[in-house]
C-alpha cells in the first residue's frame, strides 16, 4: 500500500509540475507572439487572451495534483479542508480568468462564429 501511496505522491507532483511548466511556456510563447505582432491593433487583446489560456491549463493541472496527493495520499479533515479552500481559490480565479478572456461567463452561450461574443 505505502508503494501505492508513493506512486500516486509522484503523480501528483508531475502534475504540479506539469502545471507550472505550462503556465511558464504559455507565459513565455505569449509574449514572443506579442513581441512580434506588437504593432497589430488588437495585438495586447491577444496576449492577455493566450496568457490566461496558458494560466486556466496550469491551474487545472495543479488543481488535479492537489487532488491526486489530498485524497489518494493524505485523506486527513485537516487536508481536505486545505483543498476545499485551495479548490475555492482556483475555481474563483479560473471564472475570473474566463470572464476576463472570453468577454462572458463559463456558462454563458457563445453567440459568433468561432466561439467569441459578438458585441
Amino acid at each position: 500500500m505505502n508503494s501505492f501511496k508513493g506512486l500516486l505522491e509522484w503523480v501528483g507532483i508531475g502534475m504540479d509540475t506539469g502545471g507550472v511548466i505550462i503556465i511558464v511556456i504559455g507565459a513565455l510563447y505569449a509574449t514572443r507572439v506579442f513581441l512580434r505582432n506588437r504593432q497589430a491593433v488588437d495585438s495586447y487583446l491577444r496576449y492577455r487572451r493566450s496568457l490566461g489560456r496558458a494560466i486556466l491549463l496550469g491551474l487545472e493541472f495543479l488543481v488535479a495534483g492537489d487532488i491526486i496527493r489530498t485524497v489518494a495520499v493524505a485523506p486527513s479533515p485537516t487536508n481536505v479542508a486545505v483543498l476545499a479552500g485551495i479548490v475555492l481559490i482556483r475555481t474563483f480565479l479560473s471564472t475570473a480568468l474566463e470572464l476576463e478572456i472570453e468577454g462572458r461567463w463559463p456558462w454563458e452561450k457563445a453567440s459568433g462564429p468561432g466561439g467569441e461574443k459578438q458585441g
